[in-house]
Parts: structure tokens; sequence; C-alpha cells
């Protein structure tokens, strides 16, 4: 017999030594091992085999398997040993140095336990909930057995104590996103990004990490009141960059820029002699701006008000108003559209003064606004 067998035969080995050895049984709740040299098998108990919870012995090793185990206690006729303890002594050193160095460690989700997720890096590593998103989620049922990105926010051997994040990933990537479309984006880019969320003034829209505001004049040609019966959050958009602020990191957008203005093709829909209804929008002094379509106001000069002269177009119409208006002109490149309501009138009883609320500055009248001309016809003589 050589020298190195009888070295083997009265090796005696002891707690806390570390040895190869071979599975050569698995049970429910333990694996039986052969150890190189030894003159007995050895025991390793289930909750020897993992960091982490396990039902069965076989779901943390098979028939077959070479293991470096620690010896924990020597028997008469048999050795308790330990994977878990080779496992956690040999990941602790790599874990330290992950640690330090922000490195991105990408894993399996072993379990989802109340508070949070399970992890095996050779020790029990724990995510909480509050470090799994950088957004609320219902369930976390759905994530075992997903292959994450963590890094290592809490560390210590003493403790048993290994704390990660999936957060602080996602936020990493996304403040490296948000960086780049800072510095490659620019007024007038057209850009598809995904509304994130709304509010009363209008909604943000996520256009590569960093969210740009559409304020609700720009969501839409026609007026809105409520920013939800137009747009709703997680739907894709196209959006017209307005201004780009980046010391401030703010970026305004527009999706009324991007979609068919009311102007274009105007001339299409109507032309010179048209007739339309539309609605009075405006009053000014010398005239009035009457909605024909949906963001389309045209102008009815004062002299095309009325056939009779009129000091103010408060005289004949209230805004609000549904009239019936005459074309005169189009033209869709100038967003210039001239109307005429006499044009539709023939003769002036048309007008139901009555009708209207003329305002108090003229209601005021002389005997020479009353009778006008007529006064010619008199003499007065002593």
């Amino acid at each position: 017999m050589s020298e190195e067998m009888n070295l083997q035969e009265t090796h005696e080995f002891q707690e806390g030594e570390l040895v190869k050895a071979t599975v050569v049984q698995v049970d429910e709740k333990s694996a039986i091992v052969t150890i190189k040299g030894a003159p007995f098998d050895g025991i390793v108990p289930i909750s020897e085999l993992s960091s982490l919870h396990i039902e069965k012995a076989s779901d943390a090793v098979s028939i077959g398997d070479e293991l470096e185990l620690m010896i924990t206690k020597v028997e008469e006729t048999n050795y308790v040993l330990s994977k878990r303890k080779v496992d956690a002594e040999n990941a602790w050193g790599q874990l330290e140095q992950q640690f330090q160095s922000g490195e991105i460690i990408e894993t399996e989700v072993k379990e989802v336990v109340k508070g949070g997720l399970v992890v095996d890096l050779g020790v029990r590593g724990f995510i909480p909930a509050s470090l799994i998103e950088d957004h609320f989620v219902e369930s976390f049922e759905d994530y075992k057995g997903k292959v994450l990105a963590f890094k290592i926010v809490e560390l210590e051997k003493d403790k048993n104590r290994l704390i990660l994040s999936h957060k602080a990933v996602v936020e990493g990537k996304k403040a490296v996103s948000k960086q780049k479309t800072l510095e490659n984006i620019y007024s007038g880019d057209i850009l598809i990004g995904t509304v994130q969320r709304i509010a009363s003034f209008g909604a943000f829209v996520d256009i590569g990490g960093v969210d740009g505001l559409v304020h609700i004049s720009q969501i839409s040609h026609d007026r809105i009141e409520n920013v939800n019966d137009v747009i709703s959050e997680g739907q894709e958009v196209k959006v017209k960059v307005l201004s780009v602020d980046r010391d401030a990191e703010r970026i305004s957008l527009s999706i009324k820029d991007t979609l068919p203005g009311p102007w274009e093709q105007l001339e299409e829909k109507v032309s010179k002699g048209s007739v339309l209804t539309g609605v009075v929008k405006r009053i000014v002094s010398y005239g009035t701006f009457v909605e024909v379509f949906p963001g389309v106001e045209g102008l009815v000069h004062i002299s095309q008000i009325a056939h009779k002269h009129i000091a103010s177009p408060h005289e004949v119409l209230k805004d609000g108003q549904e009239v019936q208006v005459k074309v005169l002109e189009v033209s869709s490149a100038e967003k210039r559209l001239s109307l005429s309501i006499k044009d539709l009138v023939e003769n002036e009883d048309d007008y139901n003064l009555e009708d209207y609320q003329i305002p108090e500055e003229s209601k005021g009248f002389s005997i020479s606004d009353v009778l006008g001309d007529k006064l010619k016809d008199f003499s007065f003589e002593k």
C-alpha cells in the first residue's frame, strides 16, 4: 500500500475542516455523502444544503454531485456536514467587492415572501418591497423565477445581512437615458412618447427617460376642459419639442402641433360664395369673429353685418349666437376667412333687436340719432 493511502487512512477529520465529498443518496430531509479518505459516510441535513428555505433535499443536490463541505460535527460513525457554510464563506468575499464597486448583479428570484423578494447569492439576499421598482406594484407573485438585475445596498457579514435593490438599477438606467436624451433633443424635434401622468393643467410624457410637459393648451386644436377626455395614462403619442431647458431639465412639448390643423385644406371644404352656419365667438369694435369649424374663426367686418349703418356689432349680435354667413374670401395659408352676414339678409327687419342684450354704453341716444337726415326737412322760424 502506498504512503499516500496510509496517510488518508490515518487522517483524523476535525470540526470546521473543509472536505471534498460525493452525493450517494438523497432523502427528503438530508443527503448522504462519501468523503474521500474517511472511514464512514457523512450526512448533510436539509437546513445545511442551502441558504434558502427548501422543501426537500433534492431541490438543492442530486446523486453524483461533487461538493465542497464543512464538517460541523464528528460522531462515532458519522460526520455532520454543511454546504451552506462553505457557500457563504466563499460568497462573502466576492459580495464585499461587488458592494464596494457598485457592480450590478443578475440573479434569479427564488422566493416571494411577505415584504419583498429573496435571492440566493451563496448567502440569502433580501430585496424589500420598497426597493423592487420605482413605481407601485400591487403584487410581486409574478417575479418568482425571473432573472433581475440588482445592486447591493447593505452588507453586514457578522449579522448575515445582505440587502439588495432592483430599484437602484432601474433609476440608474433612467438617469443615463435622461442625460442622453437631454443632450440630444432640440426644439422642433418630432418624437414618440408615452403618457406617464395626467394633471389638471396638462400631461407629462416620457420621451426617453425624461418627462416633458404637454400643457392643456397644446393637447388639441379644440378647446378642452378635461385632459382625461382626450388622452390617458400609458397612451403612446406623437409630440413636438417646443423648448428645452437642460439646466432645469424642463422640456415643453406639443401634441397639437403634430396633428392636422383646422386650417389645413380648408379651401377643399369651403370656397368663395359658400354659405355656412357658425357661432359668434368674439365681438370687437370692428366686427365679430364667427367659428364655422372647430378651431376656425372667420371675421365678419362691421360693414358686413347689416345693410344699415351700425355703431357697434353689439346692436345686432351677441356672444354664442348662431348665424349664417357667406364666404367672401378664404386663405388656408394665411389662416384668413372673410365672411358676410348682410349678404344673406334681405332687409333690416330680419334683425329682431329685442332678442339681443345691448350693452349699457350703447343704450344712450339723442333725437338726432333717431331722426337723422329727416331733421333737414324741418325749418324753425320765430
